[in-house]
């Protein structure tokens, strides 16, 4: 008998049998597991087999700790159970299926992006300069820009934006061939058809706005015209049309004898993608577009503007992965021709500084994960700088909490702005040097706003991120688990558990632990890992470590009988923990004054043999108390 191939027997068996694996795969120290029926997992069998170290469940996929032995794990699992493995790019495709509508919807958009972030962010840094030297008036008293009275800057200027125009105007035709990449389709296909939309023969999306219908040039084919429209910059025809081509290439390759396929398919693929997209796709995606610019023109000049720009400010960021968002340009001219100045301009404005924000926050909680920064402080620095996507494709809808956080902060931005009245007197001018474009007498008001649009993107995805991210997230590294130690929650002197006077701890029956007469009223958490179980009362929780020990903390004997009263919980089920977090409180004194005992037992409830190394003694937070037998 092979090393583990019983311990592989028991793990195939408790995760419900070969017929309940769709895939599995292995990383450097985890079995990964795709399950038919995640909930056929006996969690609490295959914990106890003896080369599991614990499990969780990540992205769709069901993952055993086995250590640094896995792939031997690995290949006696694949001996017993009989299933072929496969690489993890195939096993996360299969883990989609466990995954909802929205979160596969999220991951698709991300994995389509995912080629294009590192010209995104070039594009975004880029242009980001361009605003500062071209549209910023700095010189001879604040009347003209560094364009305007350098011919070297003027020139620079104007050079950059053939970069800045080939990433972001031709935008479509990365997405195209990025959407053929992934889903293997013929990618030259791809880049032909997203240059369809984008071909100078076109009249440019920027221009359609102030081109009356009359003068639209068409494409005339007697019985019918198809307007000449471009789609630069634009996200979701691209999409459209680039899965229309897809499904048209596999149809056909699946209908079209193999002898004459090379010359039958593409034709027959992309002819009618590029109809779709003039005739279908396109007007569709404008009519969309005008849509909304009703709405937000109508909206901001109406007595319920103030909800409005909530609602506006909070939803500008996901306008913006459609590609709607230069629609607003045109309500922005309506707006300065109405009240010598526009409200809408500051709003988008705040939400790319909240966007910036928000990845700002992650490049403090992944500090020690370079692969992270790498893209990170680039999309900050951009977004700041006016453009967003390389932070909302490259960071924010990656993780999706900081995306919603700036959307939280850029809603209460826009109320504050206008609300105050606060007006630009152009547009151009986005993210922090935005303040440059607002009228002087509402500069003061902005900066409020500017505020708000910083700090709470800021704050809400550092606190959400710490309780949300692994350490893996963190710091682009596998967690190292010592499972030799435990650390101690408590601070106090420590007794063995068998001197505590409830029985129920003493005996040992919940397992075995020690326990610690409270000095402190502060619980913090004694490793990373997650949340598995609170209670109404405050006074006891459950922890699992990453690598699966399990541990019950409870507060003082029969406290139960206090009923929440003077304790203090700052986590939930289902929160993650890092070392040292503060996770709960309680008051020492009321305690002592409602008569109970502030003996506090620490039981391993995952069963673990412990040998207790300090009894007898006052210890502080995080010394090491226990070691694992």
């Amino acid at each position: 008998m092979s090393k583990y191939e019983k311990d592989a027997k028991a793990l195939l068996e408790h995760v419900g049998g070969k017929e309940n694996i769709k895939a599995v795969t292995h990383c450097v120290t985890r079995m990964r597991f795709v399950l038919v029926d995640p909930e056929k997992a006996d969690i609490k069998k295959i914990e106890a087999i003896p080369a599991a170290k614990g499990t969780f469940t990540q992205s769709g996929q069901f993952q055993v700790i086995i250590g640094n032995d896995v792939s031997d794990f690995y290949k006696d699992f694949v001996s017993v159970s009989g299933i072929e493995g496969v690489d993890k790019s195939a096993l996360k495709e299969t883990a989609k299926d466990n995954q909802t509508w929205l979160q596969k919807l999220m991951t698709n958009i991300a994995e389509i992006f995912t080629p294009l972030i590192p010209a995104l962010v070039c594009g975004g840094l880029i242009l980001g300069f361009r605003n500062v030297i071209g549209d910023i008036k700095m010189f001879e008293d604040g009347t003209k820009t560094l364009v305007e009275i350098s011919q070297f800057w003027s020139g620079l200027h104007s050079f950059l934006w053939l970069i800045g125009e080939a990433i972001f105007h031709f935008l479509p035709v990365g997405i195209v061939w990025s959407i053929t990449k992934k889903m293997g389709t013929t990618q030259i296909l791809g880049i032909i058809l997203g240059l369809t939309l984008v071909s100078p023969q076109l009249l440019n999306a920027y221009g359609v706005a102030g081109t009356a219908a009359a003068d639209i040039p068409v494409w005339d084919f007697g019985f019918a015209q198809i307007q000449m429209i471009g789609y630069q910059a634009q996200v979701i025809p691209a999409i459209l049309v680039g899965f229309s081509l897809v499904y048209l290439e596999r149809f056909w390759n699946r209908v079209i004898p193999s002898v004459v396929r090379l010359v039958a398919v593409p034709f027959l693929a992309l002819l009618p993608a590029v109809l779709l997209a003039h005739t279908v796709l396109g007007p569709i995606g404008w009519q969309i577009g005008s849509f909304i610019s009703d709405i937000v023109y109508n909206g901001l000049t109406s007595s319920f503007g103030v909800v409005f720009a909530g609602l506006f400010g909070f939803l500008y960021a996901p306008l913006v992965i459609t590609g709607l968002h230069h629609m607003t340009n045109a309500i922005d001219l309506q707006l300065i021709g109405q009240f010598d100045g526009t409200i809408l301009w500051p709003m988008i404005a705040l939400s790319n500084i909240a966007q910036g924000s928000a990845v700002l926050a992650m490049v403090f909680l992944q500090r020690k994960n370079e692969q992270a920064k790498q893209v990170a402080i680039p999309s900050a620095i951009s977004c700041y700088l006016g453009v967003t996507e390389p932070a909302m494709f490259g960071v924010n809808l990656k993780y999706v909490f900081p995306f919603v956080s700036a959307m939280v902060g850029s809603g209460l931005a826009a109320i504050i702005s206008v609300g105050t009245g606060v007006m630009a007197n152009s547009i151009g001018v986005g993210g922090l040097p935005g303040f440059l474009s607002i009228q002087t007498a509402h500069i003061p008001m902005f900066f409020v706003a500017m505020a708000v649009s910083i700090v709470v993107p800021f704050a809400l995805t550092y606190v959400i991120g710490k309780r949300k991210l692994g350490v893996e997230e963190l710091t682009g590294e596998a967690p190292e688990i010592d499972s030799s130690k435990f650390a101690t929650p408590l601070q106090g002197k420590v007794m063995a558990l068998n001197e505590v006077e409830d029985k129920v701890f003493a005996e040992g029956t919940m397992g075995e632990g020690y326990a610690v007469e409270l000095s402190n009223g502060k619980v913090l958490a004694p490793f990373n890992g997650e949340v598995i179980m609170t209670f109404p009362t405050k006074h006891a929780f459950g922890l699992r470590r990453d690598d699966g020990l399990e541990v019950l903390i409870h507060l003082g004997m029969d406290t139960v009988e206090l009923e929440g009263k003077g304790f203090k919980m700052f986590v939930e089920k289902g929160d993650r923990i890092k070392q040292g977090d503060t996770i709960a409180e309680v008051d020492i004194n009321y305690v002592k004054e409602q008569g109970k005992s502030l003996v506090s037992p620490v039981v391993f409830t995952s069963k673990e043999a412990v040998k207790l190394l300090k009894k007898g003694t006052t210890i502080n937070f995080l010394q090491d108390v226990i070691e694992i037998v």
